[in-house]
């Protein structure tokens, strides 16, 4: 699984519910998402690529989601 491609598939969830009015819902709303739509090896990857150091190219918004 490529976690450049994860990234970026987080990334564009992030910006759609960035739109949103409500900033804390937005965050609730796109963990929801990824927990509902991404099998758990896609998850597992994404943490990882987290914990290989720093913001691992993920937005603000995502960062704060997956945390």
């Amino acid at each position: 699984m490529n976690s450049d491609n994860l990234v970026k598939m987080a990334n564009q969830i992030g910006t759609f519910f960035e739109a949103m009015p409500d900033r804390e819902e937005a965050v609730a709303d796109i963990a929801g998402h990824i927990k509902r739509f991404w099998e758990p090896r896609m998850r597992r990857a994404l943490l990882a690529r987290m914990d290989s150091g720093g913001d691992a190219g993920m937005d603000e918004i995502v960062l704060l989601a997956v945390t």
